[in-house]
């Protein structure tokens, strides 16, 4: 039983995928990730993940 602070009167009930982590994965070939490169880096470093940044920018690194 969980406390829901008599909510459970007038909406749904828990059910097992308020429990669940949900992950996604995302594929790319190397030439498709070679010409979306510049918009992940751009787009990580907005949100301040520049070590995600980084990542994509040294597989393409000569």
């Amino acid at each position: 039983v969980l406390p829901t602070s008599s909510t459970a009167r007038f909406s749904s009930p828990l059910g097992v995928y308020d429990f669940v982590k949900r992950t996604s994965f995302t594929q790319f070939t190397k030439e498709r990730l070679e010409e979306v490169a510049k918009h992940i880096t751009t787009l990580a470093r907005t949100e301040g993940l520049e070590a995600h940044a980084r990542a994509i920018e040294v597989r393409f690194e000569k």
